[in-house]
């Protein structure tokens, strides 16, 4: 769960049509190189790669998620559609039930747009795509048309900036993690911040604090790594002129038993990373309360919002 700190602001700040596509069925090629991974499987014949995909979204869940950043979830809630399949993986993921499995309901380009409409219709602030990654072009031709509220691209980091190209005019707010300072994670991740920031400019809120557009950087502090996230925020620093990105500063790690470290994030590890951010002069952004390290914030991947009584 999410709070401004007292020291930060707590207001973050300041589509084309081919229906002709839906109509006859248009399967988008999909051997795969969507991803840093590049694994080359031939979707559209059945082959999955690393992040287990098949060639249509996978829809677990669409409702109203109340427990993003408060500029995103508001008082009306984000439309979080979370998509089943991931490129990360990783094994300490509080979403693990879809991230590590594919589960969930099939989805061509024409029913994810009525999945999008339908979340819109219920006064949702935005649509949030959660994990959409391994389904870019089906996600690019369901939104061609304009749904009158922003999209959220929700994403653990690990992008291609020739994949984000194809999503430009189509997204308004990018929602990625910076999880390592180093490495090929990090590569990519921060090429793929740069390119997100290119896309949407500084960030834009309305008079009520809801975001419109722009950029937040996640970076979740895992325990005993302070190190990586100081890097992180060094990074995070020395790319983004104050004003024009925000960063959210999560404490919400939790042990799951399947891998990553088998305690929680101590109060005074929180603070040390805090304070560095400080220190470094970031004050666009967000931290978490002190409690906000459990499972009550992961929602039921259950289809709810996914199934009509047509299905």
């Amino acid at each position: 769960m999410f709070k401004s700190d007292r020291r930060m602001p707590s207001r973050c700040g300041g589509p084309y049509h081919i229906v002709n596509l839906f109509a006859i069925g248009y399967n988008f090629p999909m051997k795969c190189y969507l991803c840093p991974r590049n694994c080359g499987a031939d979707r559209d014949k059945g082959e999955r790669g690393f992040c287990m995909a098949p060639a249509l979204p996978v829809v677990a869940r669409a409702a109203a998620h109340y427990w993003e950043e408060p500029c995103i979830s508001g008082t009306r809630g984000s439309g979080a559609v979370f998509f089943s399949g991931c490129n990360m993986r990783c094994a300490y993921c509080q979403n693990r039930e879809i991230s590590a499995f594919i589960k969930g309901r099939e989805t061509d380009a024409s029913e994810l747009r009525d999945i999008f409409l339908r979340l819109r219709d219920t006064g949702v602030h935005n649509i949030n795509l959660v994990t959409p990654t391994p389904y870019i072009d089906t996600i690019a031709a369901a939104l061609k048309d304009p749904i009158g509220i922003p999209v959220v691209y929700n994403c653990g980091g690990y992008e291609k900036t020739e994949s984000l190209k194809r999503l430009e005019g189509l997204i308004d707010i990018y929602l990625p993690d910076v999880k390592y300072a180093h490495g090929d994670y990090f590569a990519h991740a921060s090429a793929a911040a740069a390119e997100m920031f290119r896309q949407t400019g500084k960030y834009v809120v309305d008079g009520d604090g809801i975001m419109k557009r722009g950029v937040i950087v996640r970076h979740l502090v895992l325990p005993g790594q302070l190190d990586n996230s100081k890097d992180v925020l060094e990074y995070f620093a020395e790319s983004f002129e104050r004003g024009s990105v925000m960063l959210s500063l999560m404490s919400q790690y939790t042990p799951n038993g399947f891998g990553g470290p088998e305690r929680r994030l101590t109060g005074e590890e929180y603070r040390e990373v805090v304070d560095y951010m400080y220190m470094l002069g970031i004050r666009d952004g967000y931290v978490q309360e002190p409690d906000s390290s459990c499972g009550d914030y992961v929602p039921a991947f259950d289809l709810t919002g996914v199934l009509t009584d047509e299905h």
